[in-house]
């Protein structure tokens, strides 16, 4: 979330740069700075009193045993008003620091200066491309009838067992999503990147660290009697490992993998774009975290950029690179990359992967700090990645590797499947 202290001192700028996401904070920086001075007000009052009943507290014996005891008495009474009084203003701060919390809740992170202004996912800018888009042979198909034509992913044994978007993969097509999901963490600890294996579901602080919480979309599983939630994304539990954290320079940077399957209620999708693989509610994701220091963020979401292109170019997918606009922008990013692979059989590009900076926002829900060499504190910066989710790479690879004899197999990942064609 949002540092007060930055607030005030930057209003008029933060004011302008939430713009870029269509949000107007105007009425939500006034409260909160509302908020904040009330909440300033009532500790330095609360520590007045405090001071002052402590004091109280070392006069009065003195005075009894220096046999003053009426004043001593007057004292006593007043100690008593103070405590009442101290009840008081302690029930009062922790409510105005609550609002105050709540209120930072809702307001996004700043977009970085280089986001675009824009509405929607229209106004996001390419910045990147690469890859021949393949000629199909007549009668190419869609990945969903791909699917069904080589029985690899069962979508209606799913939507029996489960529902809509919780598919069964088959036999070569079970392997095939394996093999994926190997390759991709191969890759991420090549790159140098510690792997982990993540619980699938968190509690609500650990939602609400990340910015998951308090959830305005509706896409969180929640299983109420225990209050957990289903991950989106592995990434929530990863950042969560550093919550209430003090790390030293030195150990710096902080690179973490680990795939997970995914949970997305995805509430109110319908139509084409959702077809079998394009939007599921249960999907695979090797994902990237990193913890940076401030003036290392920018480098590493770069590096995680490269790193992403190296798996597009090694599995021979087009793709191409979008920087999203501030109207597209995810709550808590500062900057967000998009990457999209084109999908010769549906004719339309596919959302793959984002890698974005959320900057301090994050860390400062987190209570996530780095101790720099003199003694100093400050929040870290937080990054995560998809490296990346395997549906609509899956989706690609059976679309646009499709022959008249069968599916081909990407080379790189013919020693993980053991297999070259599905057929």
């Amino acid at each position: 979330m949002l540092q007060v202290a930055k607030i005030r001192e930057n209003k008029e700028a933060y004011l302008k740069a939430l713009e870029k996401r269509n949000f107007d904070a105007t009425e939500l920086f006034s409260e909160v700075l509302r908020l904040d001075e009330e909440r300033r007000s009532t500790q330095a009052t609360l520590d007045e009193i405090l001071a002052e009943s402590n004091k109280l507290s070392r006069e009065i014996p003195l005075m009894f045993k220096s046999g003053e005891h009426m004043k001593a008495d007057l004292l006593k009474e007043k100690s008593a008003g103070l405590k009442v009084r101290s009840k008081e203003l302690s029930g009062k701060l922790n409510q105005v620091s609550a609002d105050l919390q709540q209120q930072l809740y809702n307001l996004p992170n700043i977009p970085n200066e280089l986001v675009p202004a824009g509405a929607s996912e229209a106004d996001n800018q390419e910045v990147f491309s690469e890859g021949e888009i393949p000629q199909l042979h007549e009668g190419a198909l869609p990945h969903w009838e791909l699917a069904k034509k080589y029985d690899i992913i069962d979508f209606e044994l799913g939507n029996k067992i489960t529902g809509a978007g919780f598919p069964v993969y088959k036999g070569k097509g079970a392997r095939l999503q394996r093999a994926l999901i190997t390759y991709f963490l191969d890759k991420s600890t090549q790159a140098g990147y510690t792997e982990f294996q993540m619980p699938l579901m968190v509690n609500e602080a650990s939602g609400i660290g990340t910015g998951q919480l308090p959830d305005k979309e509706g896409q969180m599983y929640h299983v109420q009697q225990d209050d957990l939630y289903l991950i989106p994304t592995s990434e929530v539990p990863i950042t969560n490992m550093f919550r209430d954290s003090l790390l030293e320079e030195k150990d710096f940077p902080i690179k973490c993998t680990g795939y997970t399957p995914c949970f997305r209620r995805e509430a109110g999708s319908y139509g084409a774009d959702v077809r079998g693989l394009n939007r599921l509610h249960q999907f695979d994701k090797v994902e990237l975290v990193r913890i940076e220091k401030p003036e290392d963020s920018y480098a590493a979401l770069d590096d995680m950029v490269e790193h992403v292109k190296e798996l597009l170019r090694e599995l021979g997918l087009p793709y191409r690179i979008l920087r999203l606009c501030g109207g597209d922008l995810g709550f808590t990013s500062s900057m967000t990359y998009d990457f999209e692979v084109y999908s010769t059989a549906q004719d339309r590009w596919l959302e793959i992967s984002s890698c974005s900076n959320i900057e301090a926002y994050q860390a400062n829900r987190l209570k996530l700090r780095i101790r720099r060499k003199d003694g100093k504190k400050e929040l870290a910066h937080t990054l995560n990645g998809s490296a990346l989710a395997l549906p609509r790479v899956l989706a690609g690879i059976l679309e646009n590797y499709q022959t008249p004899e069968g599916i081909r197999i990407p080379e790189v990942l013919v020693p993980y499947t053991g297999f070259d064609l599905i057929n």
